[in-house]
């Protein structure tokens, strides 16, 4: 029986390439390195700042990651500031969660995203809809480590095959499987059924309304 979902928010709740994008670009322009293209930043997302950057860096030119530990501070205060340059949520999203909720379910956030602009964004963008956010901070090991997703569901009261963990990538479907939750891969966001599946997801969801389906096929 399902009682909560936790979902990834970059590529499963909200579109934030273009927000990614942007203040990278930024900052890989003030070193004199080469921009990225948006669409790249589908596979440079995923496993938090600090890798994202290292990817970044290493494609724009700099393969010693000279720039890393500023290029990193720099994203994350930008980022802290203000983390909603045109990020947007997908069709079907928010009413998908307010149904959720309607339906009983306690719902969560597990992102590697930086944890005061993860607050933002969802705060932003969902309102008060969200009993609990968990971005990347110090503590909390980043996906796929399951211990944010534990702390979650701790925090619930619940025992983790009570939740539905819902992501877009590889690191997601590792993530909701190492803490025993019920996977969905998001057909929408970043990656594609093949790697959702090879990461291990217990099922696929196409759009957002799906999850409603998979929800309640559970109870």
């Amino acid at each position: 029986m399902l009682r909560a979902g936790i979902f990834d928010l970059d590529g499963t709740l909200a579109d934030t390439l273009e927000s990614m994008a942007h203040v990278t670009n930024i900052i890989l322009k003030k070193f004199h390195l080469k921009t990225l293209l948006t669409e790249d930043f589908k596979y440079y997302s995923g496993e938090g700042a600090h890798m994202l950057i290292q990817r970044c860096l290493k494609d724009a030119g700099d393969t010693d990651l000279v720039y890393q530990e500023e290029a990193e501070r720099m994203y994350r205060e930008m980022f802290a500031a203000d983390p909603m340059y045109k990020v947007v949520h997908y069709p079907g999203m928010p009413q998908t969660i307010r149904e959720l909720k309607k339906r009983g379910a306690k719902l969560a956030v597990c992102s590697n995203k930086p944890h005061p602009a993860a607050v933002k964004v969802i705060r932003e963008m969902f309102g008060e809809d969200f009993d609990l956010v968990l971005g990347q901070r110090e503590g909390v090991p980043r996906k796929p480590s399951p211990v944010g997703a534990l702390k979650i569901a701790e925090e619930f009261g619940l025992d983790p095959r009570e939740c539905m963990y819902v992501g877009d990538t590889y690191t997601d479907m590792q993530t909701g499987k190492a803490a025993g939750m019920f996977t969905v891969g998001a057909l929408w966001g970043f990656r594609d059924r093949e790697e959702l599946l090879k990461g291990g997801a217990d099922c696929i969801a196409e759009q957002p309304k799906d999850l409603l389906t998979i929800y309640e096929g559970k109870l």
